[in-house]
């Protein structure tokens, strides 16, 4: 097993006992949402049936009933007590009360039918699942022919800082091993997607103190779920280390915590929709499926 193999579980409970308090750190979890939200706008597309994937306390989810009136939009999350957050969050959601559900669901084995969704929306939640290519394999059976698959996910870059400082005290696994754009265009086609679109972006999040970064992780729910992390308590000695080892990075007074967003959209081509493994499957070749994606556009 890998020392990077992440632990579902452990990311489970981090979340539930994030829920509460995670909209006051969700910065940046905002704005990427945002970014892909406007870039909906640039795509003509009519969903009927809209899956908020990862939709933790709702905000995209709630941006989607605002931006697509008619269309029914399922949040679903791992975390229960997430979903608890995002159907409370009160008037706003009334008016769309017959057009949302909410659902507990793991990313790589949908409880949906195949064939049943227009739209997939997932913001920053590809970063948690231990195999993506199920992951893909799941978002491509519930997608209806045509459909779209819209994502937001970290790459290689993500708390580059944190990574190295730790690096410099111990040899465990802190910060997961985030997976490169070509990778996931890669498994995005090999997944029997149509003319995937990808690119990255760089933001940069600024901190008095390592201590203060440590905190919004926690409060965001992202704690250190890889194989390989320490399972004891990490001692003051190695933690003075990397906060040591981290300052390097200081520039005007700050500490910087960069995180590398990769942005990426795809199409289920307009032929034959793919089943479960165990109900039977024929592979579509590469050049029908980019056929059938410009047949739809033109």
């Amino acid at each position: 097993m890998s020392r990077y193999q992440l632990d579902k579980q452990r990311i489970q409970r981090a979340f539930e006992r994030a829920a509460v308090h995670y909209d006051e750190v969700a910065v940046l979890q905002r704005e990427v949402g945002n970014r892909m939200l406007e870039r909906m706008a640039l795509i003509r597309h009519e969903p009927v049936c809209i899956l908020d994937i990862g939709a933790g306390t709702g905000y995209c989810s709630y941006a989607l009933l605002q931006r697509y009136r008619k269309a029914m939009v399922i949040a679903a999350d791992l975390s229960p007590r997430m979903l608890r957050e995002a159907a409370g969050r009160g008037s706003p959601w009334k008016r769309w009360r017959r057009q949302r559900a909410f659902v507990a669901a793991d990313i790589d084995w949908l409880p949906f039918a195949d064939a049943s969704v227009d739209l997939l929306f997932s913001n920053l939640t590809l970063q948690w699942c231990p195999d993506l290519k199920q992951t893909f394999r799941e978002f491509r059976r519930v997608l209806k022919p045509g459909g779209l698959l819209m994502f937001s996910t970290f790459g290689p870059d993500t708390l580059k800082e944190l990574r190295r400082s730790w690096r410099a005290v111990d040899d465990h696994t802190h910060v997961s091993a985030f997976v490169d754009m070509h990778d996931i265009g890669d498994l995005v086609l090999g997944s029997q997607f149509a003319d995937p679109v990808m690119d990255t972006e760089l933001f940069t999040l600024t901190y008095k103190e390592v201590r203060e970064l440590m905190r919004d992780l926690k409060m965001l729910g992202a704690r250190n779920a890889t194989a390989g992390r320490q399972r004891s308590l990490t001692g003051k000695a190695r933690f003075a280390g990397m906060v040591e080892a981290y300052e390097r990075y200081r520039q005007d007074g700050l500490l910087p915590a960069t995180y590398e967003v990769i942005y990426g959209h795809a199409w289920a081509p307009e032929q034959c929709a793919p089943q479960r493994p165990d109900a039977g499957n024929s592979p579509v070749p590469l050049i029908q499926m980019r056929a059938a994606a410009r047949k739809r556009t033109s």
